[in-house]
């Protein structure tokens, strides 16, 4: 088993930084790609970025592209996700989400791929 806890969500002005961290304990060894997915009040979970366990390929939705970049620490057993030039439609919850699964194209965009998930940040841009 593998327990992920976000934190650093809150309020932010439209233009503004916020910092998500995703915390991750237990056999961490099995996890391939760490993700992070977001999901606004009404719509499905989307996903955001992911990384890959060496921390080498990085990758984005077009929403997020340029703006938004994924992070990790192995020896802190930390995921990050610095968000820049917020928009209202980033609000959401942001969650971290962890894949044991190795693909061709080094990663999945389906939250049902995904393992192990946190409990949620919320994110808040307000304009």
């Amino acid at each position: 088993q593998v327990q992920l806890v976000e934190s650093g969500g809150g309020l932010v002005q439209v233009g503004g930084s916020l910092r998500l961290s995703c915390a991750a304990s237990g056999r961490t060894f099995s996890t391939a790609v760490m993700g992070w997915f977001r999901q606004a009040p009404g719509k499905e979970r989307e996903f955001v970025a992911a990384i890959n366990r060496r921390g080498t390929s990085a990758y984005y939705a077009d929403a997020v592209k340029g703006r938004f970049t994924i992070s990790g620490d192995n020896a802190k057993n930390t995921a990050y996700l610095q968000m820049d030039s917020l928009k209202p439609e980033d609000t959401a919850v942001y969650y971290c989400a962890a894949d044991r699964s190795y693909y061709s194209g080094g990663y999945s965009y389906r939250p049902s791929d995904y393992d192990y998930w946190g409990q949620g940040t919320q994110v808040t841009v307000s304009s």
